[in-house]
């Protein structure tokens, strides 16, 4: 549950992915309600980094463990596979370098998973056919006041993957209901979640693999 009581529909998603008792570094980790969530319905041992004062106070009120700091900057504190996931929930979009964030999620986590607001939603495109920026549940945001700097499409982040050589191991197209989306999921999702891991690391390939 977040600080407010609302649970948002990924959650259960990115549960699922997640093994039981396993170790979870969560970037962006607003009032740690993920990471609460995890370690209820997973056993999960979570830690968050955040940035902001009245989170990382919300993080402690949720007994949640938080670093407080740039998750840009702190991520090169950890060590090699120190985390079995780590996970980036609708902050990618927020972050400065895309690319050194992901790669190093990948560097300190086995694995990682990745949500975001999909640009490309039919909305989205109907307020830019407008005139105007999208503002919605997903972009909540005027243009001038918002932390998202990097907003991207479905296809754009499977171009970006594909670009740095990161393996998408499975993905969920998502509505705001918790609904998966199969029909043209560039158009009408809002959501989606990743599993990433690096092609190029032989040693955090999928068992399968």
């Amino acid at each position: 549950m977040t600080g407010s009581g609302v649970q948002r529909s990924d959650f259960a998603a990115i549960a699922n992915w997640i093994k039981p008792e396993a170790r979870v570094l969560d970037l962006g980790c607003a009032d740690g309600s993920l990471l609460r969530y995890l370690a209820e319905q997973r056993g999960s041992i979570g830690y968050g980094v955040e940035i902001d004062d009245d989170r990382v106070h919300a993080c402690v009120s949720n007994r949640v463990n938080v670093i407080q700091g740039d998750i840009e900057r702190r991520l090169a504190e950890f060590a090699d596979a120190s985390f079995d996931y780590v996970v980036l929930s609708q902050t990618l979009q927020a972050v400065r370098s895309s690319e050194r964030v992901v790669r190093e999620m990948l560097r300190v986590g086995r694995e990682g998973i990745v949500t975001f607001p999909n640009f490309g939603h039919w909305r989205n495109r109907l307020h830019v056919l407008r005139g105007h920026m999208p503002v919605s549940e997903n972009i909540p945001f005027e243009w001038y006041d918002t932390p998202n700097i990097h907003l991207c499409t479905i296809t754009d982040f499977e171009q970006f993957c594909a670009k740095y050589d990161v393996r998408i191991l499975e993905r969920i197209v998502m509505d705001n209901d918790g609904g998966t989306v199969q029909l043209l999921p560039n158009l009408l999702e809002i959501g989606r979640a990743h599993v990433c891991t690096p092609v190029t690391d032989v040693s955090r390939m999928p068992s399968s693999a």
